[in-house]
């Protein structure tokens, strides 16, 4: 089975739905004899570990032509995937994880882009697919024995590893994606139980990325609907300092899919599809500085 087919089988088997008297018990476990699977890990993990297997597969499928083709930030798929695992190893070095690749010298995210890289195109692309899996593995088993409150420290950024590792996930979806799309395939959504945690992590964000962006928000607050599967409602005070949210100023209802892009640099958000209510113009400044905490 080419390994981008058994994608679509990797989102049934991250659903934990079986339906009765259902065959895919018989189907996933032929697929699992085929696929690398998941990494075991902790529960608030396996967003992250997923979106992992699925781009592992991904790159399973990729010829010699596609490991040079440009995809994202004038990098070749061998140099995004150094990228992504440059950024994996600073978490695992913040938690005490083993960590693959050249030794750590600055710790900034792009300082330590540029060595991975630079260390991985002296080798084939397959080394590098190789040990950008292994890291990723590596991450996922040492966080299965901590709790999600865990501090960590990522680009400056103090933070529970929880909140960390959610957003290695949303980058790692992103650049499947973006992966995919070079290379016009049609790859099949994370499962809604992984698109929620990290839905609800692009919530949280919005008092930062407000704040970023250069708009106050402070002692305001928006009603967020996002619709699809994974999808919720939440109530964001917009100010990071603020005690709490109170009644909502502005209403945004946007797809969740898109609503998590938008946070990770895809798409414009003048043009971006949303319904707003109340106070346009604040639900206007919430979706413009959206993307500013984005990063390669």
């Amino acid at each position: 089975m080419d390994p981008v087919e058994r994608l679509y089988l990797d989102a049934l088997m991250e659903d934990p739905e079986v339906p009765a008297r259902s065959l895919r018990p018989q189907l996933l476990a032929g697929a699992r004899a085929r696929r690398r699977p998941a990494a075991p890990t902790a529960a608030w993990a396996e967003p992250y570990a997923g979106r992992v297997a699925a781009m592992d597969a991904l790159l399973a499928s990729a010829v010699d032509d596609d490991w040079s083709r440009i995809i994202v930030e004038g990098w070749t798929l061998q140099e995004l995937v150094a990228h992504l695992a440059a950024k994996d190893g600073l978490l695992a070095a913040s938690v005490g994880a083993p960590v693959l690749g050249p030794p750590i010298g600055a710790a900034d995210s792009t300082s330590r882009t540029h060595d991975v890289q630079a260390y991985e195109r002296a080798r084939s692309p397959e080394q590098t697919r190789r040990d950008w899996r292994a890291q990723a593995d590596a991450l996922c088993r040492h966080l299965a024995d901590l709790p999600p409150t865990t501090p960590a420290t990522l680009d400056g950024l103090d933070a529970p590893v929880n909140d960390h590792i959610l957003a290695r996930c949303l980058e790692t979806w992103i650049h499947t994606s973006d992966a995919a799309e070079t290379a016009r395939i049609r790859l099949p959504d994370p499962i809604a139980e992984h698109i929620h945690p990290t839905a609800d992590l692009c919530a949280r964000l919005l008092p930062f990325t407000m704040l970023f962006g250069g708009v106050d928000g402070a002692g305001r607050t928006l009603h967020l609907t996002l619709t699809g599967e994974g999808g919720g409602e939440w109530r964001v005070a917009l100010g990071v300092e603020d005690a709490g949210p109170g009644e909502p100023d502005a209403h945004i209802t946007a797809d969740v899919k898109k609503f998590c892009f938008l946070l990770g640099g895809r798409g414009d958000p003048a043009d971006f599809p949303a319904d707003l209510e109340g106070d346009l113009a604040l639900a206007r400044d919430v979706l413009a500085t959206a993307p500013a905490l984005s990063t390669p």
